[in-house]
């Protein structure tokens, strides 16, 4: 699995103008299942995100993680993760899992992120969406877990 960490003042996602999910201070998590993807990788990827250390402490140095700093958490499916750029002008998304794999995928990082976590919001799966954030830092963060 793909994951894009952006560790935000604010996220919002909006659907046809309509705000579905948002979030003050915390991360957006921008996901994307891969062919032979699991849930098993889909609960590594949530529990290391819970547990990354990007949030400043007293001090000022990145020591806390999401759940130390209490904050939200925004998660959106990003198919174009898996993006190859590699040949021509128009990437191929092939190396995305297909649209019943992304979306079961999702969704179970979604319960996971659910049942550890008491503050997440979330994106339509394979919904046109328009994601807005003040990304803090700025700190962006990959994940992929094989």
């Amino acid at each position: 699995m793909i994951g894009l960490v952006q560790r935000v003042r604010q996220a919002r996602v909006e659907v046809a103008g309509q705000t579905i999910g948002e979030i003050g201070q915390g991360l957006l998590l921008l996901v994307c299942a891969e062919p032979g993807d699991s849930e098993a990788q889909a609960e590594k990827l949530i529990a290391k995100l819970l547990k990354l250390r990007i949030f400043s402490d007293a001090a000022g140095k990145m020591n806390l993680s999401l759940q130390d700093a209490q904050g939200g958490l925004l998660i959106v499916s990003q198919f174009t993760l898996a993006a190859d750029t590699s040949a021509g002008n128009r990437p191929s998304f092939t190396g995305a899992a297909g649209a019943e794999q992304g979306r079961r995928l999702y969704e179970h990082c979604l319960a996971v992120a659910r049942r550890l976590h008491k503050q997440v919001e979330c994106g339509e799966f394979g919904a046109d969406m328009q994601v807005s954030l003040t990304n803090d830092g700025p700190v962006t963060i990959p994940l992929r877990i094989q």
